[in-house]
């Protein structure tokens, strides 16, 4: 393992803190908070390329540790990344041509995402003897990051990233500001 995987591992797990806040913070707002919120209204005029940074990152750090730092991704990894690796393309090619409609065809991919990842974190977390893992293979349950108490480890970055991918496009489709109204009450 490289000298600074450790804080590598720290400050992944940090941003990951944070992007799970700003997503819990903006669903909050999307279904509780008043219809005039400029947090909401920033996710919503820029979507396109916060989704593509946040999948960039995930892509990037996701071969990093894999091709860099060795830690060789397990058999739900690999369908996590099929999942995630292509909101790459995505975003990128709806930002580049402004299609703001890119949720017709990612959610879909990011919902199957979410649920593999889900069905990972509980084997990870809860239910070791439950992994479908190949025995010759790298095991779906190795803790190769463990930071913050062991909330954050693999599975849980890949939880983030699609909840976070999600998150922006449901603000996108269902944020609307209020309008101007001249109804005298």
């Amino acid at each position: 393992m490289l000298i600074y995987t450790h804080y590598l591992n720290f400050t992944l797990g940090l941003f990951s803190i944070i992007l799970q806040f700003f997503s819990v913070l903006a669903l909050a707002f999307l279904f509780f908070g008043p219809r005039e919120n400029k947090f909401l209204f920033f996710i919503k005029e820029h979507f396109l390329i916060i989704g593509f940074i946040i999948s960039f990152f995930a892509v990037l750090f996701s071969l990093f540790y894999s091709e860099i730092v060795g830690f060789l991704p397990c058999k739900l990894c690999w369908f996590q990344r099929v999942f995630l690796f292509s909101q790459v393309v995505l975003f990128g090619m709806a930002y580049v041509k402004k299609d703001r409609k890119v949720a017709r065809y990612s959610f879909p991919l990011l919902a199957a995402g979410f649920f593999i990842t889900l069905y990972h974190i509980f084997i990870y977390y809860f239910a070791e003897e439950l992994a479908s893992c190949d025995p010759s293979g790298i095991s779906c349950t190795q803790r190769l990051i463990d930071e913050f108490g062991g909330y954050i480890s693999f599975p849980m970055f890949a939880l983030t990233s699609f909840i976070g991918l999600m998150t922006i496009l449901v603000v996108a489709r269902f944020y609307k500001k209020q309008k101007e109204s001249n109804v005298y009450l």
